[in-house]
């Protein structure tokens, strides 16, 4: 290249990327006196950096934060979600704020980071002028939202229900700016904004709806491109607005505030005539399926089987209550009746805001053409509710799980069973059964795929829950993963089962999440799906992406007590405190008579507020009411009292079970327990002794599986305890490295957790600490009340960088 070439050509000083703004100012800032500006800042950055999202993207150094004079802005560089996200924990801790108030907006766009006159971070483009200037439309308490931003949350079904469309109006510059207002669960600001009172409107404000997800045509997306490259060299953004095409319009009771979409349906059980009771499983049976065929409709949203079986027949049913609980707008009901080989079918299709009937039919046939009449119901309903069918979703409606009565109802029986296990009901034996009437089901059909994947469900559950962690019981599970792909390779409910097992017999994370996808795509009403989807995303350290999705399986399936279980869990790891209590309630409701979810609730605020309180009154009601349960508390009972250092009630639980101390997926023997309380109680003989015996019981499961790294931390807390320092850190470090937080964020933060505790028993204190400020910094099972209490961390209290992380996780001041 020559001279001439090399000079003209120039690098560009303004490398620009998509960034996702929250701007947050304080109102009436200026009227305030300056001491008062000086502490109304100085709370609010306190709120902002003890949010999640602010401090999870911090962490990941994915973070831009500048000051503006009487508030902020704060640039996300992940997710549209992330900023949201963060305004609604803001809104969340400034409740009760009577001093100041503040509004926020949110937009999405081109952005730089450059080094201002101070030499500190700062922000250009178009994307923070346009975040300006819809925070210039709130007034206090308004969360606003772009157009842009809220279009790309609306391909999240959980956020849809709480976009408000304000229209258009013309800002400064004459920019048309598109606005949405982001209300939810009380936080927001539900009025329209006083500013845009004012405007003119390209959409009147009595049109006001819920934004419907969309879909960008090829050609506006290299529009958009083009806009972003050149949005800093023109003085005014241009703002596409995409058309709705992918999804059904809202309907009007969704207009008003209510997240109900037109196209969605829930198939109550059906009433079972028939005189043999027996025959109840094959009226489920018919129920199943026809609620099958329709969530196999992408246009629909289908309420799972297990949120639908809580509303079973036999008392008077308030439709309008029961569709408004399930989050739908149209209920199908009706009747089985089975005697002579002949099997009589009823169903009818109702409005439920008018209780309305809109259409009815029955049928008289064969037993054997109950597949047909199912696919025929289900078709004839899609019609109904003018939804569109593609060709590939009309087969599957109509393909006939299996032609032999006997094994189907075989399978319902088994798929009863697993049903069960969402309620806590003696999980192992319902899953041995489950898997006993699945082979059966095989045996009379070996082309019965739907079979082989609950049975490999079967298999994988009795695997993860403990009760055969064997490679045997494994191999069963892959055997029938294997003839479920011989049967049909393109089946959606066979990558499930191999995705679902890939993530719990080999935490095979990436490949899971593949197959889970293809699965997804023919079966979009899955819960499961976007269940274990969100269970692989928090072991991968994704806990925004596993928050939604745990929330969406919710959506689908809102009445399920284990996917509430689990997202409690998910916010318990996250130290959401309040979004854990408000998950745990919600559980109560369907089950009220829970013994674990209120203890857990009761929990609360030892782990947040170093309380034991509530915890001690509620164990002490719930064994007084039946004195049979101390037993089965008596893990908890002992932690209890190890904070309450009340060593005569630790001895007394100790003594009412033989079981293990259960922390996570960590195998503590019940040696260790005794060894623990008689440690913290002061006395060493017999905290010696226990401890010898459970490092017998621990190397015993180590001699057969010499990498389980679960099993090593706990090793290397006993030989800690024994005073072997050099064995116990080594151990401890191993269990590490064979489980790091890149392979499980959730065992492997246990694995750090306990390697800090390895460090504190064998008096290397700064080792220590340095362990526990990762563990304090990442979402994990790690809380203050336990570094405030409880006495395995006594070897570390009095050192100033202990006592600061500690302080760390103290409940923040209102």
């Amino acid at each position: 290249m020559n001279a001439q070439g090399t000079s003209a050509k120039t690098e560009p000083d303004l490398p620009l990327e998509i960034g996702y703004v929250l701007l947050i100012d304080v109102v009436g800032y200026s009227k305030l006196l300056v001491n008062e500006q000086v502490e109304v800042l100085r709370e609010l950055n306190r709120i902002v950096r003890n949010a999640e999202c602010f401090r999870a993207a911090e962490a990941n150094g994915k973070l831009v934060r500048v000051p503006t004079g009487d508030g902020m802005a704060l640039l996300f560089f992940h997710s549209p979600e992330e900023p949201v996200r963060c305004a609604l924990e803001i809104s969340t801790a400034l409740q009760g704020h009577s001093q100041f108030h503040v509004r926020m907006g949110v937009h999405s766009g081109p952005v730089n980071t450059v080094r201002d006159v101070n030499d500190q971070m700062n922000i250009a483009g178009s994307g923070i002028n346009i975040a300006q200037r819809v925070l210039d439309c709130a007034d206090a308490e308004h969360i606003l939202l772009s157009g842009h931003v809220a279009d790309d949350l609306s391909q999240y079904r959980h956020w849809r229900p709480y976009l408000r469309d304000l229209g258009e109006c013309e800002v400064k510059h004459g920019l048309r700016l598109h606005v949405f207002n982001l209300c939810k669960d009380g936080l927001g600001n539900p009025q329209i904004p006083e500013k845009l009172r004012r405007r003119r409107w390209k959409q009147q404000a009595a049109a006001i709806r819920l934004v419907n997800p969309a879909r960008w045509p090829k050609l506006l997306v290299t529009v958009a491109l083009i806009v972003s490259i050149i949005a800093l060299m023109i003085s005014a953004s241009i703002f596409l607005r995409r058309e709705s095409a992918s999804a059904p319009p809202m309907s009007a009771t969704a207009r008003t505030g209510v997240s109900i979409p037109e196209k969605s349906i829930a198939v109550l059980p059906f009433e079972n005539r028939s005189d043999e009771k027996d025959n109840a499983y094959f009226t489920d049976g018919v129920q199943d399926e026809i609620l099958n065929d329709l969530s196999r409709v992408a246009d629909l949203k289908v309420i799972s089987r297990t949120s639908v079986t809580q509303y079973k027949t036999g008392g008077a049913r308030n439709l309008r209550e029961i569709a408004k609980a399930l989050g739908v707008t149209h209920i199908v009901e009706g009747s089985v009746q089975r005697a002579d080989g002949r099997v009589r079918v009823t169903a009818q299709l109702i409005d439920a805001r008018t209780d309305m009937h809109i259409w009815g039919d029955h049928y008289d046939r064969d037993a054997s053409d109950v597949f047909a009449l199912e696919s025929d119901l289900a078709e004839k309903i899609v019609a109904q509710l003018k939804t569109r069918l593609s060709p590939t979703e009309k087969a599957a409606i109509e393909e006939q799980p299996t032609g032999d009565m006997g094994a189907y109802d075989l399978y319902l029986r088994g798929k009863n069973l697993l049903q069960a296990i969402s309620f806590n009901v003696r999980a192992s034996d319902n899953l041995i059964k489950a898997a006993r009437l699945f082979d059966e089901a095989v045996v009379r059909d070996p082309s019965f795929l739907l079979a082989y994947c609950q049975l490999a469900r079967a298999h994988d559950e009795l695997y993860f829950i403990g009760a055969d962690h064997t490679q045997q019981r494994l191999k069963l599970a892959e055997a029938a993963i294997n003839n479920a792909f011989r049967i049909r390779p393109d089946s959606g409910e066979a990558h499930l089962a191999l995705g679902h097992h890939l993530y719990v017999a080999y935490r095979d994370h990436d490949r899971a999440l593949s197959e889970l996808e293809i699965a997804r795509r023919s079966l979009p009403n899955e819960p499961l799906i976007f269940l274990s989807i969100a269970s692989i995303e928090r072991r991968r350290g994704k806990w925004e992406e596993s928050n939604s999705n745990f929330e969406h399986a919710l959506e689908l399936d809102p009445r399920n007590f284990s996917i509430l279980q689990q997202l409690s869990l998910t916010y318990d790891f996250q130290r959401r405190y309040v979004d854990m209590s408000a998950t745990l309630k919600r559980a109560l409701e369907i089950a009220p008579d829970d013994i674990p979810t209120k203890v857990q609730l009761a929990a609360i605020a030892l782990e947040s507020q170093a309380d034991p309180k509530p915890l001690h009154a509620v164990l002490d009601t719930i064994i007084a009411a039946d004195p049979h349960s101390a037993g089965a508390l008596a893990d908890q009972r002992i932690e209890l009292a190890l904070c309450e250092r009340d060593w005569a009630a630790a001895l007394r639980a100790l003594a009412m079970t033989d079981a293990g101390c259960q922390v996570g997926s960590l195998p503590f023997p019940h040696a260790w327990c005794i060894a623990a309380v008689a440690r913290a109680s002061g006395d060493t003989t017999r905290a010696h002794a226990a401890f010898i015996e459970a490092e017998t019981e621990i190397k015993k499961i180590l001699g057969t599986q010499p990498d389980y790294p679960e099993a090593l931390c706990v090793l290397g807390l006993i030989e800690a305890a024994l005073g072997e320092k050099a064995l116990a850190i080594a151990d401890g470090q191993r269990a590490v490295n064979l489980l790091p937080l890149t392979k499980d964020a959730v065992d492997g933060a246990y694995m750090i957790t306990y390697l800090a505790l390895i460090y504190a028993w064998c008096g290397d204190k700064k080792l220590a600490t340095e362990q526990l400020e990762i563990a304090t910094r990442i979402p994990n099972d790690l809380n203050y009340g336990q570094l405030r209490l409880h006495p395995y961390w006594d070897p570390l209290r009095g050192d100033p960088r202990f006592e600061s992380l500690v302080t760390s996780l103290a409940p923040k001041s209102p």
